[in-house]
């Protein structure tokens, strides 16, 4: 495979700034891979840190990224030019005292990022190039099977996140479970609780057309955010709260409003509140005396690599559904704007690096 010198990128500059550069391909050492990004999602955990400016430019952002090995480093014998594969940007030491314990995300190897298209590592696939450090190489990378496309395989990782998420949430198919958000995420969650036999499974968003495709995907009873949620789950709980809540949406109120709509003694998981700006009050008795679980869940886990890859590769998991708009780089910013203020028939958006 031919690979130039220089290549374009979405570069982060700082101060909420996002222009398409040409820059040098990285180059790779011994046990790396060099991958061609064919796709990479557009996640809102990157889009914050370029929005409140949580780490210094130049960075290249994408960490949800599916493409082809273009370059194999010397010692790699697991992989050729040509492979089509995806990969995590984060993996663990399996050694330390939180790897013990499978808090993966905290981990100090884990919080190194080990995918890079140039500049400080931050996971390049807003690039047309990237470059696969040895240690996500040895452990990190999935192989794409030849009927799954590019697209698809880049909801591995957000997959895999939402599946540890579930597993910490831990429940059960008579449970009651509120999702708070129905955007690609939450969608996620949704069609996953489904999967894994919950029944009793509801949805809020501000969006129609992501409250009826919640439906499709599972979703006994959704509702408008600003409509009568608190309302809808006292009705279809007797007047309990959920079991379990899940908040995949960030807004203000929006942990208070959960602990509310959920039950004495349930559960509820923070996924979105990833910004150190973002801040919620709760009294004592809503957690302490009325026994409620209040915890969050972040990043992919290690242990979930191939389920979540398994799960994205049957054809039956409606991920496909879920892309609506794909973006060259150069078109960056717009997708960006359209990310952060979600409107009718937006959701998974996509950059399509080669375009």
């Amino acid at each position: 495979m031919s690979v130039p010198e220089a290549m374009t990128a979405a570069v982060y500059r700082g101060r909420r700034t996002v222009v398409p550069e040409s820059v040098a391909v990285p180059a790779i050492g011994p046990g790396e891979l060099l991958v061609r990004v064919e796709a990479c999602g557009i996640c809102h955990t990157d889009l914050k840190k370029i929005e409140y400016d949580l780490l210094p430019g130049p960075r290249i952002y994408g960490h949800e990224t599916a493409g082809v090995v273009a370059e194999v480093g010397e010692g790699v014998d697991s992989y050729a030019v040509g492979d089509r594969v995806c990969f995590f940007h984060h993996i663990p030491c399996f050694e330390c005292h939180y790897c013990r314990f499978r808090d993966y995300a905290q981990c100090s190897t884990y919080k190194r990022v080990g995918v890079t298209a140039g500049f400080e590592p931050a996971g390049g696939g807003f690039a047309q190039f990237v470059r696969v450090m040895d240690w996500i190489v040895r452990r990190g990378v999935e192989r794409i099977p030849a009927h799954v496309s590019f697209e698809r395989a880049t909801f591995v990782e957000p997959t895999n996140t939402c599946l540890k998420g579930l597993a910490k949430l831990a429940a059960v198919p008579d449970e009651s479970v509120l999702v708070m958000g129905q955007g690609p995420i939450g969608l996620l969650f949704t069609a996953l609780l489904r999967r894994q036999g919950v029944r009793s499974i509801y949805t809020t968003d501000k969006v129609a057309s992501r409250l009826e495709l919640s439906r499709q995907f599972g979703a006994a009873e959704a509702w408008d955010a600003g409509g009568e949620v608190l309302e809808g789950v006292r009705s279809v709980t007797k007047d309990r709260g959920a079991d379990a809540v899940i908040v995949a949406a960030s807004a203000p109120g929006i942990v208070e409003q959960a602990v509310s709509l959920s039950r004495r003694g349930g559960r509820v998981m923070l996924f979105a509140q990833t910004s150190p700006t973002e801040r919620f009050e709760l009294d004592g008795k809503s957690v302490c005396a009325d026994d409620r679980a209040v915890f969050g869940s972040y990043s992919a886990c290690a242990d979930l690599q191939s389920e979540s890859a398994t799960t994205v590769w049957d054809p039956e998991f409606p991920v496909d559904a879920l892309v609506t708009h794909r973006f060259r780089l150069d078109e960056f910013e717009s997708g960006m704007r359209l990310a952060t203020r979600p409107q009718e028939g937006a959701l998974k958006l996509l950059v399509a690096p080669q375009e």
